[in-house]
């Protein structure tokens, strides 16, 4: 059994992996220092907390468990934040991860997978967006993620540290289990915002912009199950490891919902007619993004198997069960 290294562990996507991780016959080891993450979503998995910056801490995880392969999960998210305060941005997105690949490094550690974005793409040229989409981030979030894919890129060549960039467009969802599931503070995604609305925790979902030119006027999103992600998580670490060669992918459904259309299943879904109050557009908000994640579906054998029903049951499920 492998030991991985799950940094950011306890967090949403990360707790997700963690779980697949062990179903697949893998150790997952979490590193997290629960700044974001919840100690509750990884309560049966060892769960070591510290820093990335800290590399005697790290070494010392690496030697005590033998690891062999290491996920990060854990940067910082929300753009608007990101434009108001770049340097907590670049110190944990960038600055953080070079300690971390330094520390790989120097134990002798070769394979890691990197939880990359969509907003490394910028304003879309095309609605369906592969990996071969120009890299123009207009975000200092963006602009972290792109700088670490270069970073990794420098230390394949370098180093021979081998690594695999997964690029999210929408997770969503939550575990079937209804035990762990999507919890930031403060949430900035659509469908668990909607959801709370539906729960009552809210007033009501503002929806940026009726006039883009879309079917109903809203935003069209490609959403990806947080559990389909995780299995393309494992498909790619296990190709990586297969190969001894690094790679990069585009992860979504290859399909759009607009907002308008997301809110009507949450609405049928919950069997709540919660609130909708319309605002004005959003700047810097493309009218689609869809990702073109045919290369995955080829070299990793990679489907989603979640339709949009199923991610909203899930979400829903969690939402109304949520320990955290």
């Amino acid at each position: 059994m492998k030991n991985i290294l799950v940094i950011g562990g306890a967090g949403y996507i990360g707790s997700h992996v963690v779980k697949m991780l062990t179903a697949k016959g893998y150790t997952p080891i979490v590193f997290d220092n629960l700044s974001k993450g919840h100690k509750e979503a990884v309560p049966n998995f060892p769960l070591e907390v510290g820093d990335l910056g800290d590399k005697a801490r790290l070494a010392d995880v690496f030697k005590k468990y033998q690891i062999e392969a290491v996920m990060h999960f854990a940067a910082f998210i929300e753009v608007g934040e990101s434009v108001k305060e770049p340097s907590k941005y670049y110190h944990n997105n960038v600055a953080q991860v070079l300690n971390l690949l330094d520390a790989m490094v120097e134990n002798n550690i070769k394979y890691f997978i990197f939880s990359s974005t969509a907003a490394t793409f910028g304003e879309p040229i095309h609605n369906s967006i592969a990996e071969n989409h120009p890299q123009l981030p207009i975000n200092p979030y963006g602009n972290t993620k792109l700088m670490v894919e270069k970073m990794l890129a420098d230390f394949d060549t370098a180093y021979g540290l081998k690594s695999t960039v997964l690029r999210y467009f929408n997770a969503s969802g939550a575990d079937d289990s209804g035990t762990i599931g999507e919890s930031h503070s403060p949430e900035t995604h659509l469908i668990p915002l909607v959801l709370q609305v539906a729960a009552g925790k809210r007033p009501a979902i503002k929806v940026f912009g009726t006039d883009y030119p879309t079917p109903d006027g809203t935003c069209i999103r490609d959403y990806v199950h947080v559990n389909d992600l995780a299995r393309a998580h494992i498909l790619a670490l296990e190709k990586m490891v297969k190969e001894n060669k690094s790679d990069h992918f585009n992860l979504g459904s290859g399909s759009g919902f607009s907002v308008a259309e997301i809110i009507k299943e949450a609405k049928k879904i919950t069997a709540v007619d919660f609130k909708v109050e319309l605002a004005p557009r959003r700047a810097g908000d493309p009218a689609v993004l869809i990702a073109d994640s045919s290369k995955a579906q080829k070299l990793l054998g990679w489907q989603p198997e979640y339709s949009l029903s199923r991610i909203i049951e899930t979400a829903w499920k969690w939402e109304q069960n949520r320990q955290y």
